[in-house]
């Protein structure tokens, strides 16, 4: 008892008010050089030189008493500078001025404003030296410029609270293991921050998890990550698997849906409810047939996330002044090649032009454009010499193209030229569908054929994918390909 008494009575003795202790310079923290015991390792700046470490880092250890008024006078400086201190009544801060002021002053050297610190005050509860400089330090380490922290930060302010082991190193390794380039992970990060709020087994991984059953390829997911990261914030019972099963059922077939999402990961992002379904139905507005729209979709899946009603409104009011084609015409080109909604106006009646110029009537090119959309795209120089080449060479009639204005989506050199050359050796006369409208193997197969045989009626040409016309081959090597496969190759050439 009475060692118990001695040294309760010895630690009594000691007591001192923090303030008078942190005052009275005989009470001064020794210096670590000066005592060896208390030599701390000091934090290394010279990576990232402007994040220095605070002069001021603890402050001192108060009563209740002292706290309240701590936190008054921070509360009051504060409001001095323009911070509302209201949503900071549950947070501990720090025990005297000096210290909120190095963390205000930190926070604004990085690039953040008053007004950005009021958006989410709750960043003024980080410690500088715990918290701010680690979590910026490996930000920057991973791929976030510098000159983008105040940025990224202001994009997404918790991330200041985040414990860079526990939190942050997980979810770039998770990206790693996507395949997402080492290169790219600042880049997706900066574009979607939130990511590093994640749980891994949650959301993220559950949403890749889905997408690899419909049949997207596994070493396509960090490609479609750099592309369009948000799809791992969105939940698949109530966003994803929504959208599959709407494509679906219009009939898409879900290999041509995985290869979309594969090409566009965007298309993922697009609302169903307030986008996709009111673009569909806007489609079928206008005419579209409804076992059309999966090849309209395929051919061209932004036409899902566009302002819609307004574009088709303007091209079909333009079609119909300029090009004399109805509505109905215009749906079927809508069809053929859905990508016609976004091309300018000047840029189509360029190659229209020039075909009226060649003697063709407006009713003739309207019929034209109308079976081969593609032509609308087409660079006219290129038609020039495809023409050139029809007038001067083949001396066929206008009617021909006409009835096969496919002819000028053909690469003159490629195709068009060697073949009637070979055709001219042999002594034959046939139509332009029928010595260009097909593979090399099936052309081989009716040169050397005993006979020409008859084209089927009602069978058009169809062209889905790319605008970098002409050149590109027309029909599938394979002949006889079921619809699936056909629009699955058309998305695929997207």
């Amino acid at each position: 008892m009475i060692h118990l008494f001695r040294r309760k009575h010895s630690f009594k003795s000691f007591t001192v008010n923090p303030i008078q202790f942190l005052s009275n310079k005989s009470f001064a923290s020794p210096k670590p050089s000066q005592n060896p015991q208390f030599r701390v390792k000091p934090y290394s700046t010279s990576k990232f030189p402007e994040y220095e470490m605070p002069t001021v880092t603890w402050g001192v250890v108060q009563g209740r008493k002292e706290k309240l008024v701590s936190r008054v006078i921070i509360s009051d400086y504060l409001k001095s500078i323009g911070i509302i201190p209201d949503e900071l009544e549950e947070v501990e801060l720090p025990s005297t001025v000096d210290v909120m002021r190095e963390r205000v002053e930190f926070l604004q050297k990085i690039g953040l404003t008053i007004d950005d610190i009021n958006e989410y005050p709750l960043m003024l509860g980080c410690s500088v030296r715990k918290n701010i400089i680690p979590v910026l330090g490996y930000l920057e380490k991973v791929g976030i410029q510098r000159s983008k922290m105040g940025e990224f930060v202001k994009k997404y302010p918790q991330v200041l609270h985040a414990s860079v082991v526990v939190e942050l190193v997980p979810v770039v390794r998770f990206l790693r293991g996507l395949d997402v380039e080492k290169q790219d992970i600042g880049y997706v990060l900066m574009k979607y921050p939130d990511l590093l709020g994640f749980k891994l087994e949650g959301t993220m991984s559950t949403s890749v998890a889905y997408l690899v059953s419909i049949g997207v390829n596994p070493r396509d997911i960090g490609p479609m990550v750099t592309q369009y990261p948000y799809f791992l914030g969105m939940r698949v019972g109530t966003m994803i698997k929504p959208l599959v099963e709407y494509l679906v059922s219009l009939g898409l077939p879900k290999k041509v849906l995985a290869r979309m999402f594969e090409k566009r990961a965007y298309v993922i992002g697009y609302d169903l409810e307030e986008m996709v379904k009111p673009n569909v139905d806007c489609l079928v507005s206008f005419g579209v047939q409804k076992g059309a729209l999966a090849s309209v979709i395929g051919q061209y899946p932004q036409i899902l996330g566009l302002p819609l009603k307004a574009k088709l409104s303007t091209q079909q009011y333009f079609f119909n002044l300029k090009v004399k084609i109805d509505p109905e015409g215009f749906a079927r080109v809508i069809e053929r090649m859905p990508q016609v909604i976004s091309l300018g106006q000047n840029v189509i009646m360029k190659p229209v032009e020039f075909l009226l110029g060649r003697g063709l009537s407006v009713e003739d090119v309207a019929k034209m454009v109308v079976k081969c959309p593609q032509l609308v795209a087409l660079q006219v120089g290129l038609m020039k010499n495809s023409f050139y080449f029809f007038k001067s060479e083949m001396g066929r009639p206008l009617k021909e193209l006409v009835e096969f204005p496919e002819y000028f989506t053909y690469g003159l050199e490629s195709r068009i030229k060697p073949r009637y050359q070979r055709l001219q050796h042999k002594g034959i006369r046939s139509s332009l569908s029928w010595f260009l409208n097909c593979s090399d193997q099936r052309f081989e197969e009716r040169l050397y054929a005993d006979y020409v045989e008859t084209e089927i009626e009602g069978l058009s040409f169809v062209m889905g994918g790319k605008l970098d016309l002409p050149g590109n081959q027309m029909v599938s090597d394979e002949e006889d390909e079921s619809d699936d496969e056909i629009l699955y190759r058309r998305t695929v050439s997207l």
